[in-house]
């Protein structure tokens, strides 16, 4: 998967143990987890591995497309047909147009050569119109094979002032690991406002909502572009899209953070929560805590946590070059489990449950 701040690839294996812990995945009681702030499809990908019925939503496109291709997709329908169609795509000859000289001339995320072999393979993508799976499995194989060889510290807000060694690799396509439909039922990927789908049903909801200012639409808006395909007016050396400017979220906001998710949490229409949230948000623990005590059980669980690759980097202008020192290179990360039922002890938790604020 593409590289990502905020993934939660280390995190996994203690969010499939909570969820695990209160909800089986062969639990008669209930097997679907909706995964509102879906980002990477990281989560959503490991927990139908794990056999929940998941709903994933993220309301950018490129994030969405991730979904679609590793929560809704299914192996047994879509491996076979990809794979022969990304073997004509890997063959096909670069044609640079604007995608290269907006994001590989007049920005360097991408080498021109490689640039020029993603605007080739997605406007043959574009001309197949296939199904909405099979256009999310061929879109993520694009993606990846462009993180595979890009020229970043891992976000799209600069660029490296001299090529990467890996952007002067060759830019190869590899299908996505896609899991078979779980005996749950059939996985859904949205694309909406966190707000609007949080009334969807679900016997558990997981959140790992935005912490701070920073827009993952602004940190990945290239990725944004290569799916929306829409040739976008761009500004400043960042070559950001337009809309960076306009499609704005209360969730990077500091006064609005919370309203927001406090707003998000009270729609939600699952009766176990579980809150992924960190200790370099604007949000504290307390008042986590106290957004979360109309269920009457909480638990809570500390995890010293690694902050992302362009921290060990440093600090970088958009030209590439270095400005400033990085304060600390680890974090806290937090898992907030809320239900209507008792709860088991989670790892490291404290032995006592909070007390409602």
């Amino acid at each position: 998967m593409i590289k990502y701040i905020g993934s939660k690839r280390a995190l996994l294996p203690q969010i499939l143990a909570a969820i695990a812990g209160v909800l089986p995945p062969d639990s008669p009681r209930g097997q679907t987890v909706l995964d509102l702030f879906s980002g990477t499809a990281r989560v959503g990908h490991a927990l139908k591995a794990a056999g929940y019925r998941v709903v994933a939503n993220d309301h950018n496109a490129y994030a969405h497309a991730l979904a679609t291709c590793y929560v809704q997709a299914d192996a047994e329908r879509w491996a076979d047909p990809a794979r022969r169609i990304l073997a004509e795509l890997n063959r096909l000859p670069g044609a640079a147009d604007w995608f290269t000289q907006t994001y590989c001339v007049e920005s360097r995320y991408l080498h021109p050569d490689n640039g020029a072999r993603v605007e080739a393979i997605r406007n043959a993508i574009a001309a197949l119109a296939c199904e909405p799976e099979l256009e999310a499995v061929l879109l993520t194989a694009l993606l990846e094979a462009a993180d595979r060889v890009d020229s970043t510290a891992g976000l799209q807000m600069a660029y490296m002032k001299q090529w990467a060694p890996r952007a002067l690799r060759p830019l190869e396509l590899r299908l996505p690991a896609l899991h078979p439909r779980p005996a749950a039922g059939a996985c859904r990927a949205v694309c909406a406002d966190a707000e609007e789908a949080a009334v969807l049903e679900a016997d558990l909801a997981y959140l790992d909502p935005p912490y701070n200012q920073h827009s993952y639409l602004r940190n990945y808006h290239v990725w944004e572009t290569l799916v929306r395909w829409d040739a976008p007016d761009t500004y400043g050396i960042a070559r950001k899209r337009a809309d960076c400017r306009t499609r704005i979220s209360a969730f990077n906001s500091k006064p609005g953070l919370a309203p927001a998710l406090a707003r998000t949490i009270a729609s939600l229409r699952a009766p176990i929560l579980l809150v992924s949230f960190n200790d370099e948000g604007f949000i504290s623990r307390t008042a986590m805590e106290a957004m979360l005590a109309h269920k009457p059980h909480v638990r809570v669980l500390e995890i010293p946590y690694n902050r992302y690759v362009g921290a060990k980097i440093g600090i970088h202008n958009p030209k590439g070059e270095k400005v400033g020192t990085v304060g600390r290179l680890t974090n806290v990360e937090y898992l907030f489990l809320a239900s209507d039922q008792p709860l088991p002890a989670l790892a490291g938790a404290p032995a006592a449950e909070p007390a409602p604020a």
